[in-house]
């Protein structure tokens, strides 16, 4: 059921990727921006993914020698991988020339530079939830395909109160964006011999919205540094 509901996840990305792209395909701006889109859905999505599940194992067979706390390991891994996310992300920003349009008239970032992407846009804000995953696996039986699928409606939900209403058509590309993130953390750094409560169906809804209320932690970083840092560079 997890493989079929994959597929028809993965399906539904790409025919929306597709329909989206038809609608603007003369106009140069939104052709650049959907190859980006077409971009991270390639090397994220599906090779990234690809490589965690293919070597999910293996990899957990690694991360399981380091020796410090599971949950340590568990946010510093998922930073990590959304760091990755965010470098192919700005690399295809970057690639604006390449497809067809001057920098900065096509992007999927807040910047062309990677460092400021992750420290006053994106890393900085959204790294703090993982800390709310951990507490939660700390205590709840949450599958990692669970938390995946969880984490992936918390980034669709989040990318709408960025973007608006047009986000949530694209929730299939949100949802591996983001649960990408979590999921080979939750697979190789929780110890599946923890002893933890059964997660009731209420407690689906509230892990979807409890990683959110760990974003103040440095969520109030880039206001420290620059208080009138703009939401969009370009």
């Amino acid at each position: 059921m997890k493989k079929i509901f994959v597929a028809v996840l993965g399906i539904w990305m790409l025919l929306s990727t597709i329909a989206v792209a038809l609608v603007g395909l003369n106009n140069s701006v939104h052709r650049a921006t959907i190859i980006m889109a077409l971009g991270l859905i390639i090397f994220w999505n599906i090779l990234g993914g690809s490589i965690m599940y293919h070597f999910r194992n293996k990899i957990r067979y690694f991360v399981q020698k380091i020796n410090i706390k599971w949950q340590v390991k568990f946010v510093l891994f998922a930073t990590f991988l959304f760091l990755i996310e965010e470098a192919i992300t700005t690399a295809m920003t970057n690639l604006a020339p390449a497809f067809g349009v001057k920098l900065g008239e096509a992007y999927i970032t807040a910047s062309a530079n990677y460092f400021d992407v992750i420290f006053f846009h994106s890393v900085i804000v959204i790294a703090p939830m993982f800390i709310g995953w951990a507490i939660i696996l700390s205590y709840f039986d949450f599958k990692p395909f669970t938390v995946f699928l969880l984490f992936g409606i918390t980034g669709t939900l989040a990318e709408w109160s960025f973007s608006g209403l047009s986000s949530l058509g694209a929730f299939a590309i949100w949802i591996f964006v983001y649960g990408l993130m979590v999921y080979l953390p939750a697979y190789c750094c929780v110890p599946q011999t923890r002893v933890v409560h059964k997660a009731r169906w209420w407690l689906y809804p509230l892990a979807v919205f409890f990683p959110a209320l760990f974003i103040p932690l440095t969520g109030w970083i880039p206001s420290l540094f620059d208080a009138n840092h703009p939401k969009i560079d370009f």
